[in-house]
């Protein structure tokens, strides 16, 4: 009967656990899009302003598409702003996250965009 009880208590243990890194999981989630999503949103206007041209006028309804594109998941808005530079992997390892990113990475892959090799900005103002 003790072998039983300990069995069930371990399990509660474990199960209690998981709970608490759902929670944690989840708190990242919600940072992602509390902290990070605005801050990607202005790096985005500022990229696609500063790459007007003939060919690629990037208008407002352009600007909306592409912010909604982009802030639609958190594993978008993440990925965005490690490729932008808006954060970098030591702020992931500083707040405990990589973990965390990597799941989230992993869970929406199917969600994540696929990075053509894009022009650098910067080289290319007069």
């Amino acid at each position: 009967m003790e072998i039983i009880a300990g069995i069930a208590v371990a399990i509660i243990l474990w199960m209690l656990w998981q709970v608490y890194r759902a929670r944690q999981f989840n708190n990242f989630k919600a940072r992602i899009n509390s902290e990070l999503k605005s801050l990607v949103i202005k790096e985005l206007q500022h990229r696609l302003e500063r790459q007007r041209s003939e060919t690629f006028p990037n208008n407002d309804t352009h600007i909306r598409a592409s912010i909604y594109y982009w802030s639609q998941y958190p594993s978008r808005v993440l990925q965005a702003a490690i490729a932008w530079g808006v954060v970098t992997e030591d702020w992931l390892e500083k707040t405990g996250n990589t973990r965390h990113c990597q799941h989230l990475f992993f869970i929406e892959r199917d969600k994540l965009a696929h990075f053509a090799k894009e022009p650098d900005i910067e080289s290319e103002q007069p």
